[in-house]
């Protein structure tokens, strides 16, 4: 199969195996091209995207924009702080503004969740969901599934941990769905005020205890705490969350393995982990970043060419 079964990527949940497997494999040539001297190719030049973002990102947006450019596709941005969004305009009328523009695809972050999925079904462009709530973000779960591959090669029958604010994390749900349709074991772990009652039903086990978790685990990916979208305390204070769930050297290298270490950004340093936590060997928090930039690549070029 050399494209993919759907016309928009709106969250893990709906695409296949195949699908994965495809953009990460499409990804592994868009690495080799980014890291090129000449790192252009001409795979989008016709094609106009626009990155809408009602919410405020600095990664995800930089990411997907230096991809749109590597392909050579035409950039419109859009940032809703800047825009008439905040005079009231709705999301509908901003994006029949923008396709009366003539745009091929759309990448949006929304704070509400089904935003893309909404999106889609009235606009007739190819929708990118690049975060919906706490809902989905799916290429950081395509990016971190490549990025744990080049390390531990086929993810099948792996034990990958998610440590940290579940319930606020779209990152958490999109890797969830896409590391069990990879056949890898799930567990999260943090404080039960931060994982969703409903997650069991996933498949995924529940910890409490973070040592137990990171002598369980391949991979621990350490969520950052959301204090955004936190209304109310759902723990004590930041010193106390630190204490029983941040990663820290000392605890790393006291476990009875190497474990591989992943953080979807931005760091709270000192919170979740520690700089040299961070910045030491067994981190893959920079590999990330560069596949993100392949891995969003390979999504585009894989949509646009869905006729």
């Amino acid at each position: 199969m050399s494209h993919l079964s759907v016309n928009h990527l709106l969250g893990i949940k709906y695409i296949t195996k195949q699908d994965i497997e495809l953009i990460l494999d499409t990804a592994k040539n868009f690495k080799e091209v980014i890291n090129r001297p000449i790192k252009k190719v001409p795979s989008l030049r016709d094609i106009t995207v626009a990155n809408l973002f009602f919410e405020n990102s600095t990664r995800t947006r930089l990411s997907f924009e230096l991809a749109q450019k590597r392909l050579s596709a035409d950039v419109v941005n859009f940032t809703a702080a800047s825009s008439s969004v905040k005079k009231g305009e709705t999301l509908i009328d901003t994006v029949n503004n923008i396709l009366a523009m003539k745009v091929d695809m759309v990448v949006m972050r929304h704070s509400s969740a089904g935003a893309a999925e909404f999106l889609s079904k009235r606009v007739n462009a190819k929708i990118v969901n690049a975060g919906d709530g706490a809902h989905e973000h799916p290429t950081q779960a395509l990016l971190d599934a490549f990025s744990m591959q080049e390390r531990l090669g086929d993810l099948k029958g792996k034990k990958i941990a998610i440590i940290g604010d579940i319930l606020h994390s779209r990152v958490a749900l999109s890797n969830i769905f896409c590391l069990q349709k990879l056949g890898v074991q799930v567990k999260v772990c943090g404080p039960t005020t931060l994982i969703p009652k409903y997650i069991e039903s996933l498949g995924v086990t529940v910890e409490t205890d973070l040592r137990k978790t990171l002598e369980w685990c391949d991979v621990a990916n350490m969520l950052r705490i959301q204090l955004e979208r936190q209304d109310i305390k759902f723990f004590p204070s930041i010193r106390e969350y630190t204490m029983l769930y941040g990663l820290d050297k000392k605890l790393l290298d006291s476990l009875s393995k190497k474990i591989i270490i992943m953080h979807p950004g931005p760091i709270n340093r000192g919170v979740e982990i520690t700089s040299d936590v961070a910045d030491c060997s067994q981190s893959i928090i920079l590999d990330q970043v560069e596949n993100g930039v392949a891995v969003r690549m390979a999504v585009m070029f894989l949509l646009a060419g869905r006729q």
